[in-house]
């Protein structure tokens, strides 16, 4: 999975969560129902298949809420589970697991439901060499934990942010006249960074090829139109990358991998997302 969840990242997330979950006081059902002494045992279950990623936030939620809970993980990023498998077991004042609870299982469930999509890209481009990114198409402050789970489901990461990387599109070629011309200034102002180039036909791409850039986007081509494009990448620079982008889904994936591209940009991965259902059950008292 490369890079870890980013604590800095997650906690803020994690405090936004709790700040708006006691925007107007305590939590009041709580307070009015359990006892103040109460102590819980409880554990963070799956209610239906998929890949998890996350489990860190439920134990940083549980801490940022109280340092008197304890929380065991018996999961690991990644891993593909089972309705009713005990991913987390949580024990101690049972007020505080509670005011925590939703907080938590936001930030699992979310992460999880990304893992979970993406493991179903990396199956389907399985035997390809082909490698499914995702986009910077993400909530403001979820993107390194969406990215994160995108990790945890196989798939590999697009840049960032807008510095880590060159991605020329189509509104910095049409404001410079051409893509070479684009080209040719962010090479030459960041020769440091690699550099993406988004084409939108084959004849963009030729022009681009003649200067072996790091990696091409190539922007709603059909299978066939993107056949061609990799016929051509290998004849003119075989060590440029290409990548599918625009509209992909799981049902043409894999013809698209078998062309002999090496990325499928999916967008939808972070910014449709479903959540992986995961609930908390309290053991009876």
């Amino acid at each position: 999975m490369n890079a870890p969840l980013n604590f800095d990242a997650a906690l803020r997330l994690i405090r936004l969560g709790l700040e708006e979950d006691f925007a107007h006081g305590p939590d009041a059902t709580s307070e009015a129902t359990v006892d103040a002494a109460a102590m819980l045992t409880a554990h963070v279950v799956p209610r239906q298949p998929g890949v998890v990623a996350g489990l860190e936030t439920v134990v940083w939620t549980m801490h940022e809420v109280s340092p008197a809970i304890d929380v065991t993980v018996h999961a690991s990023d990644g891993d593909r589970v089972a309705p009713g498998d005990r991913l987390v077991t949580i024990q101690g004042p049972a007020r505080a697991i509670l005011s925590a609870e939703r907080t938590a299982l936001n930030l699992l469930t979310y992460a999880s439901g990304i893992a979970t999509l993406t493991h179903e890209w990396t199956q389907e481009l399985a035997g390809t060499k082909a490698k499914v990114r995702d986009s910077r198409k993400t909530l403001p402050g979820y993107r390194d934990l969406a990215k994160y789970a995108v990790r945890c489901g196989g798939g590999v990461n697009h840049r960032m942010s807008l510095g880590d990387a060159v991605l020329i599109k189509d509104n910095h070629v049409a404001s410079v006249g051409s893509v070479v011309e684009a080209y040719r200034r962010t090479t030459a102002a960041f020769p440091e960074l690699p550099t993406e180039v988004e084409v939108d036909d084959l004849a963009q791409l030729e022009e681009v090829l003649a200067f072996s850039p790091d990696l091409v986007m190539l922007d709603n081509f059909g299978v066939e139109g993107t056949r061609e494009a990799v016929d051509k990448r290998d004849a003119m620079s075989p060590g440029t990358k290409l990548e599918s982008s625009g509209g992909l889904t799981l049902d043409v994936a894999r013809a698209y991998a078998e062309t002999g591209v090496d990325f499928l940009a999916v967008g939808a991965l972070t910014h449709s997302v479903t959540i992986l259902d995961i609930g908390l059950d309290a053991d009876p008292n």
